[in-house]
Formats: C-alpha cells, structure tokens, sequence
C-alpha cells in the first residue's frame, strides 16, 4: 500500500511531541514524511530537517503550505505541533490549500484561533484531525464499547483525573517555558492535560454535559497561568462528574485516570498500566481485564502479542493508523479520532473552567 505523504510544522531540534508523531505516523508504515517548516528560525529548521534527512525543508509554513499545493508529489497531510498559538496558522493555511491537518492538541490557545479553524475545516474539501491519544489505548477502546453495549447500565458518576508534579517549582526549560505563557500556551494545566482528560470523559461515557462548576488556581508563586483545576460537572440526563487536573500534584507522574460508575456496574482505567481495566457488576467479585484476556473486541486489538504491554506511542500510532484510514476512503465516516468538534468542546470547556472559576465557582452551561 503506498505510503500517505506527511508534512510537518514544528518538531524541530529539542522538540518533544514532534519526535512523538514521527515514531506513531511510522510505526505501521502507513505515513511518509517528505517535508517540513521545523521551525520558526530558518536555520534551525534546515538543520532539523538535514538531522530527518529531509530534502524539502521550508523556512516556513506560509511558505511550505504554498510550495507543496502545487507539486505533484506534495504533501497529503500535514502534522501541526508547534505550541498551542501557533495552530490555527498552518491549520488555516494547509486546510485552503487543500490539504489534510492532524493537529496536536488542544485545539489552540484562544476561542477566537479555534473559531478560525473550524471555519477553514467548514470551508475544505481537506479532513481535520485533533491528536488526542488516550483513546487510541485498547482498553479504553474497550470500556467505551462496555459502556454502549449497557455494562454498567445507566451512567451515574464520572470520576477523572490527570496529575503531575513536574511543575510543582518554578522550571525553565523549553517546555515548560511556552507552556507557562499565557500569550503562546492559553491555559495552564487546564489546556495541557484537562482537555486530554476531558476529551477521555466524552469518548469513553458518551455523555453530553450540561453545565459545570469550577475552581482554578495558580499555586507556583509569580506563575501566569493555572497549574490545578478542579470541576464539578453536571451531564444530560442526570449523571454527575468530577475532573481534577494538577501539575503540582508532588507524587504524580503522569496519572491519568477514569472511573465510571452506573447503576449495574463500575469501571476503572489508569493511563501508568493501560493495559488493564477494572470491571465490576454490582453484588460480584471484581474482574481484572487484560487485552489479552477480553475477548476479540477492542481489546484485542494491538501490534504484540498478550502481556506484552502497549503503551503511549502505541497508542498514538492507533490515532495515527485511523488518520490513515480515513485519509485512503475520503472521509470521516466512523473515524475515531477526535475533530474539529472536540477541538471546539475542549476549548469551551477550558473557557467554562476559568469562567465559573472568576465568577468564585458559579455554574456555568455548556450546552
């Protein structure tokens, strides 16, 4: 199968996600990356790209989006990893171009870059991919089909939780340092890691929320942007949820968490062992499942064998092959990964937090 031709913006010399999308659009080899605007410095960028082995480097996006449109061997796609202000940019620019956008996330720094984006997406024949990962994990894969097919009955609470403590001092060092700024990163910690976590909720209870109420804080003395939130939630329906998201949890490394809870049954998922889920009917023992002992729905499905454990790049190659699928039938239909819509949801929710946060916990609508 020939391989989609994947362009990059950013992901140069000392970046992080970049070098995280290379390994995931490759490790099914259904990607090719031919091209790249890897930096904002010309010079860094012909270097980044020369340590690729990139022969198509571009001292830009503008003009990286413009040169590879009109050849005919141009990218297909272009993955955007640079820092959250400078998504809609490229997004916008490849979109009208024509050209497929996988974006990390969240969607941007402001509403007002999100709105630009979903209205090129509107306007494309292009498809927009947002690179929420976690929902590329099997089993979370499986506990959003155990939720659909009734396993716990009807949904009550929601638990979720993200926490770090990687900025529980005051850090320098180049991610931290866009990510602490509120004019290149938007949110703090609520952008960073509560849009993962929220985007984890809605993929996994399908639950439409109605309204939140929410504290958010700066504890890191002379720190600009949020570093804890916690929010109170309030889903159609009736069910109730709970979203803790800290970068200043001292213990915490990277612990992701969800716990669902309906009136016939409970579940319960950590990101630091994705390879197990929790199960619990109501009045039974509870059930260790693994991927490999769940049978042959989403759980099965991974690249070893059972009990060798997946992880995040796994995971993100999962977002990364469903890209690919959509890319080769010519639409989304059925396609898994987040999008513009989720990219939109994500960002008002961020706004909702710090909205009801300003206003000491009033209950926002987000419907």
């Amino acid at each position: 199968m020939r391989q989609i031709r994947l362009g990059m913006v950013g992901g140069g010399q000392g970046a992080f996600i970049g070098a995280v999308h290379r390994i995931a659009a490759r490790l099914d080899g259904q990607f090719a990356l031919v091209a790249g605007a890897l930096s904002a410095d010309p010079a860094r960028a012909a270097a980044s790209a020369a340590d690729l082995g990139l022969d198509r480097s571009y001292a830009s996006w503008a003009e990286m989006a413009t040169a590879e449109a009109a050849r005919s061997d141009g990218v297909e796609a272009v993955a955007v990893v640079t820092p959250n202000h400078l998504h809609a940019g490229p997004a916008v620019a490849f979109l009208k171009a024509g050209i497929h956008v996988i974006c990390d996330k969240p969607l941007a720094a402001t509403l007002a870059q999100a709105d630009e984006i979903a209205a090129a997406t509107a306007a494309s024949r292009a498809m927009f991919f947002l690179t929420h990962n976690y929902p590329g994990a099997p089993m979370v894969r499986e506990a959003r089909a155990m939720v659909d097919a009734g396993a716990l009955g009807r949904l009550r609470l929601v638990e979720v939780e993200y926490v770090q403590d990687w900025l529980a001092r005051p850090v320098a060092s180049k991610q931290a340092d866009w990510r602490t700024d509120p004019a290149r990163a938007g949110a703090g910690a609520l952008g960073d890691i509560g849009t993962h976590a929220w985007n984890l909720v809605r993929f996994v209870s399908g639950l439409a929320p109605q309204a939140l109420s929410a504290e958010v804080t700066s504890f890191v003395p002379g720190r600009r942007v949020d570093d804890n939130a916690a929010a109170q939630i309030r889903f159609k329906g009736g069910a109730k949820g709970r979203l803790w998201a800290s970068q200043v949890a001292v213990g915490h490394e990277n612990g992701l968490r969800l716990r669902l809870y309906g009136d016939e049954g409970g579940l319960d998922w950590a990101q630091e062992e994705p390879n197990k889920l929790w199960f619990t009917r109501f009045g039974e023992p509870k059930r260790l499942l693994t991927r490999g002992g769940a049978g042959t729905g989403p759980a099965a499905a991974g690249r070893v064998p059972a009990g060798h454990p997946e992880g995040y790049l796994e995971g993100f190659a999962t977002i990364y092959a469903d890209i690919a699928a959509a890319i080769r039938k010519g639409n989304r239909d059925g396609c898994p990964v987040a999008g513009i819509e989720e990219g939109l949801e994500g960002m008002r929710f961020v706004a909702a937090c710090l909205a009801s946060s300003a206003a000491d916990g009033k209950w926002v609508a987000l419907d």
